[in-house]
């Protein structure tokens, strides 16, 4: 039997970092309490969110502990992933953009509904007033 097989953690890490996990936890409420929009909520709530996953897998699932192979046999695929997808946000917003720019669309621009595009009511009162005349 090796020595690494019968290696006990020390419980006051789990505790420290229940503790940490419990304050990680009070920032992403007080992120909904006090109301913060946009750009900054998402990027605090997504932060909190990875912080809280990376130590829960760090210490309760025991990877700070292994051979950094093994580590980066579980880490690699879903950082490789995360790197693509930025990648495809950033090459899917300059498409839009340049959509936007080199075929005149407006994205702030209203969306017409049916009635607009056909007519609707206030056509037809348009062109019984011009028959009128």
């Amino acid at each position: 039997m090796s020595a690494e097989a019968g290696q006990q953690h020390p419980l006051g890490i789990y505790y420290k970092i229940w503790t940490l996990l419990f304050v990680l936890s009070s920032f992403s409420y007080a992120v909904d309490y006090f109301n913060v929009q946009g750009g900054m909520r998402w990027g605090l709530v997504l932060l909190f969110m990875a912080l809280k996953a990376g130590f829960i897998v760090a210490i309760f699932m025991h990877v700070v502990w292994e051979r950094m192979a093994l580590v980066l046999t579980i880490l690699g695929p879903p950082i490789v992933l995360l790197v693509l997808i930025g990648l495809m946000s950033v090459e899917g917003f300059y498409t839009s953009q340049a959509r936007y720019r080199y075929m005149g669309h407006d994205p702030n621009a209203v969306a017409l509904t049916p009635s607009d595009l056909h007519g609707g009511e206030h056509g037809e009162e348009e062109e019984h007033a011009e028959e009128a005349h």
